[in-house]
């Protein structure tokens, strides 16, 4: 600005407004042939302008009205602004609370906080005692479905730690664990389930070819799920009677004896271990252990699935369980499954049954996902404080068929209709 004023001084208005209009000229040109760069190197410049015209010019009016300061011996104190940030979708503003204050009174009024700010919500995260984050979210950066990654060909670059199954709203890829862990996917019809399941199993194709992992699948709909690439699977079923129950009950009982093979030898599953690590995926996990018509395949479907989660931790087995219904009468024992996404709910309660009580309150408002953007969820997992938001890729039909010729070592071939003659029109 000085320099500006300096420049005035010396050359004349004329010039002054050249070089801005250059300066202008420049900057929208930056912007429109490659908007990546202008928006990473020149974040710094939209950070400092909304912090001055935005938060800056109207915190103190905001802050009384929305009730967050306080007044002591005639003394009025009010929470700092410290840092913003603004990435585009979203302004990150830091803020130190006053003396006596907690995070539970700004996420109280964080509608409020979102309307004076111009945004379309607020979430309240904490950083630290006494220091708190808004993100106060003006679009969304995972409206738009995402198609699926190239297939890896080399099985050992699969991470049973770190699956790639998505991408989380700030960008980065969405990792899911299943090595030591147990996965509850619950969303209502549509919801998007089907695409993280496919994910899940297109990232695991390497391994399923060598052999390192084997899936176990049971589809109550007669297959309409499952039953688009079977070719992955081990074993499945495709209903919710005796077979799928004997599965089960297999599963469990490998659990048990695996885990006394490694007795004494080992702690934990590994590739080193030669036997290979299982993943069970339950498509409408209600069906088989909560909607059973006879009570006693009820019971053993319950017992096999409670010894797979609770037991298959440490010798290499897990479960990827996808539901509609959380509700703790269908799903008794929620708490064994460590990682728990929920995807679009009906109901606010419904977020706290999958998610916990208060991840709700920091901004995991899996009731409100839009019907428009199935894939996208809210995932917890377990010593963790705060959820993660991201959406699944998005496996089409071809996908799935290049999955199923993968797995079989075999190419799809696209024959002309009969009649037809090549590069012709039909007879």
């Amino acid at each position: 600005m000085v320099g500006m004023v300096w420049l005035d001084w010396w050359a004349g208005h004329y010039l002054v407004g050249a070089v801005a209009s250059v300066i202008v000229v420049g900057l929208l040109v930056w912007w429109w042939k490659a908007s990546d760069s202008y928006v990473r190197r020149c974040r710094w410049l939209r950070t400092e302008m909304r912090r001055l015209t935005v938060y800056a010019f109207e915190w103190r009016t905001v802050m009384r009205l929305s009730n967050l300061t306080g007044t002591a011996r005639s003394r009025e104190y009010r929470p700092t602004l410290k840092r913003v940030r603004a990435e585009g979708w979203r302004d990150k503003v830091r803020v130190r609370m006053i003396k006596g204050q907690a995070p539970e009174q700004w996420t109280a009024r964080a509608s409020g906080l979102a309307h004076s700010f111009h945004a379309n919500s607020c979430r309240v995260r904490v950083i630290k005692p006494g220091l708190i984050e808004l993100d106060l979210i003006h679009s969304d950066p995972l409206a738009s479905a995402i198609p699926l990654p190239p297939m890896a060909t080399d099985e050992t670059a699969v991470d049973l730690k770190r699956l790639v199954v998505g991408r989380t709203e700030t960008g980065r890829p969405w990792r899911i664990r299943l090595l030591g862990n147990q996965i509850l996917v619950v969303g209502v019809q549509g919801a998007g389930k089907a695409s993280l399941l496919w994910s899940v199993v297109w990232a695991l194709a390497p391994m399923i070819k060598a052999g390192t992992v084997r899936l176990y699948g049971i589809d109550p709909k007669g297959g309409m799920e499952l039953g688009q690439c079977p070719d992955t699977f081990h074993k499945v079923v495709f209903d919710n009677g005796p077979d799928a129950v004997e599965l089960l009950e297999e599963l469990a009982t490998e659990v048990r004896d695996r885990a006394s093979r490694y007795r004494g030898v080992r702690r934990w599953w590994s590739r080193t271990s030669s036997e290979p690590f299982s993943l069970l995926i339950v498509d409408e996990l209600a069906d088989v252990i909560a909607y059973q018509s006879d009570k006693k395949l009820k019971e053993r479907a319950q017992a096999a699935v409670q010894t797979i989660t609770s037991q298959g931790r440490a010798p290499g087995f897990a479960v990827l369980g996808l539901v509609q219904d959380p509700r703790k009468e269908i799903v008794p024992f929620r708490n064994l499954f460590t990682t728990r996404i929920a995807m679009r709910l009906d109901e606010a309660t419904q977020v706290d049954m999958v998610l916990g009580d208060g991840v709700r309150e920091r901004g995991a408002e899996a009731h409100e996902i839009s019907e428009l953007t199935p894939g996208v969820a809210w995932a917890k997992e377990d010593g963790k404080r705060e959820p993660v938001r991201a959406r699944a890729f998005y496996p089409t039909d071809e996908n799935l068929t290049e999955l199923r010729a993968y797995v079989n070592g075999w190419t799809a071939e696209v024959l002309p209709f009969r009649g037809t003659a090549e590069g012709g029109a039909a007879a």
